[in-house]
């Protein structure tokens, strides 16, 4: 776990700084200087430009990630894979955007009546695809050469910063609303050529693939990851985007940015296995090459308990301020507030399984991840065609938590079935009793009039009552280290000052 460890700290500190801006965007800017509608529409565009670019890799990603090990040579520029990389998603991209503009009509007349507002600017989906693809090229690139953090800082911070700049540039009435979505567009496209340069510059941009070391086993090694990483990356992508899209063509671009808003809260459970898995999933892929099952099992466990450590306490600190959320965004979003919760607890079913999405897609049983998230694809868009008629935006966020509950209950038998590992251990159902606990007895904080003050008390008593259990009970070594180390640190600076 050391380089999980040490990469996982490094990410989430990033992702976090992330956090805390996408926090400014979200809740400051857009929610109060936006219309629903105009934020509909910016997150219409990236749904679109994530559902294609999925398909344009071609599943050249997954390969990446599961086969690297068998390039990687530093003295022979790693048999030059990066050229393969590009050149498969320079082509995918020209058969995915050749789609895209043929079912141009479809979509055009589908967004006449609620998301007008989408029309004039149906084209700049393609710059965003060209470079989400090159994007996600290049991080897994970064990610198997163990420097997944690169990715992360481009992504989660610099992206934000240059998108706080354009809706400033907005707020001060020096632009336009057509020039900001430009200048967003530039800033999401933005990581993609800071990652580009980055590589050239470190002497790593190889791009002259060494064909004759591909061997026909290899080749057909590849071809089989790819195909089915295809179908895997489209399901995947096709459940994290099918509600915003759905969303939008039931109830139209102004109820989809109540939405967003509402989601961005509910996806904050996310960070800490996000930066896990980038890592981690290098990690598993060489085990899985060594045959190191007691590895793989230990991961397993460990990256389940920590990080349900953090989901949970993020989990009762986001509802046990529910209210609060309203406060800050306003009223007008207070429709979303069980999208909050659906969302939200959709995400700690994720968060409880650990890595395990990254335990099979890395085995010789990567298949079977393609059928699972195939599967997980129907029922996220059969429950979204039952629920959002009925239940509106609730309905999408309850059908996406349906979705995933039995979406990781499958995962869950798989592993255990195929290769014995499973995660949970009695401190689980420990830790599900103390978030419990650490919820209802915050609820018994009256509220205080200003909100700033509440959420301080509020979210530093959860806190204190969720995390001084579970030091004291050891739910997790790792954290518990973790812990003493930041202690540690803290004491040798003041002793230091002294």
């Amino acid at each position: 776990m050391g380089v999980i460890q040490k990469q996982s700290i490094s990410g989430a500190i990033w992702s976090y700084i992330g956090v805390g801006l996408g926090f400014i965007i979200t809740v400051f800017l857009f929610a109060h200087l936006l219309t629903t509608e105009e934020i509909g529409l910016l997150r219409v565009l990236v749904s679109y430009s994530t559902i294609i670019s999925m398909f344009a890799s071609l599943g050249i990603n997954t390969v990446t990630v599961r086969l690297f090990p068998y390039f990687r040579d530093d003295k022979q520029k790693h048999h030059g894979y990066l050229g393969i990389v590009l050149m498969v998603s320079a082509v995918g991209f020209l058969i995915a955007i050749l789609g895209y503009a043929l079912f141009r009509p479809l979509i055009i007349e589908n967004a006449q009546e609620k998301s007008a507002l989408f029309i004039p600017y149906f084209w700049m989906v393609v710059p965003l695809t060209f470079f989400t693809v090159l994007f996600s090229a290049l991080d897994n690139y970064f990610r198997v050469l163990f420097n997944a953090v690169k990715g992360i800082i481009h992504k989660e911070v610099v992206q934000r910063l240059l998108t706080i700049a354009a809706v400033m540039l907005f707020y001060f009435g020096w632009i336009d609303f057509s020039t900001l979505v430009w200048l967003y567009v530039l800033a999401y496209i933005s990581p993609a050529l800071f990652l580009l340069t980055s590589l050239i510059r470190s002497h790593q941009f190889h791009i002259r693939p060494d064909f004759k070391f591909i061997s026909p086993a290899l080749k057909k090694e590849m071809i089989n990851v790819a195909i089915f990483g295809v179908l895997a990356g489209f399901s995947n992508v096709l459940v994290q985007s099918i509600d915003i899209i759905m969303v939008n063509d039931y109830m139209g671009l102004s109820f989809t940015g109540v939405y967003t808003i509402s989601f961005f809260f509910g996806a904050l459970i996310l960070i800490p296995m996000r930066t896990m898995g980038k890592i981690g999933s290098v990690v598993i892929a060489d085990a899985w090459k060594r045959n190191d099952r007691k590895m793989i099992s230990d991961i397993y466990r460990k990256s389940s308990l920590s990080l349900s450590i953090i989901g949970i306490l993020l989990f009762i600190g986001i509802w046990g301020n529910i209210e609060n959320v309203f406060h800050l965004v306003g009223d007008e979003y207070r429709p979303g507030k069980y999208v909050i919760f659906f969302i939200a607890l959709a995400n700690l079913t994720d968060i409880i399984m650990g890595l395990s999405s990254h335990i099979i897609v890395n085995s010789k049983y990567f298949r079977w991840q393609t059928y699972l998230i195939a599967i997980l694809a129907v029922i996220v868009v059969i429950s979204n065609f039952l629920l959002i008629p009925v239940f509106g935006i609730t309905g999408a966020a309850l059908a996406s938590f349906v979705s995933k509950f039995i979406f990781n209950g499958m995962k869950f038998v798989f592993i255990y079935r195929r290769f014995g590992f499973q995660p949970f251990i009695p401190k689980h159902l420990l830790l599900l009793a103390i978030g419990a606990a650490a919820w209802y007895i915050s609820t018994f904080i009256p509220p205080f009039s200003n909100f700033v003050v509440d959420i301080i008390i509020r979210s530093t008593v959860i806190t204190i009552l969720f995390m001084v259990p579970v030091y004291l009970f050891r739910i997790s070594d790792d954290v518990n280290d973790r812990i003493n180390d930041t202690f540690a640190f803290i004491l040798n600076g003041f002793k230091g000052k002294k």
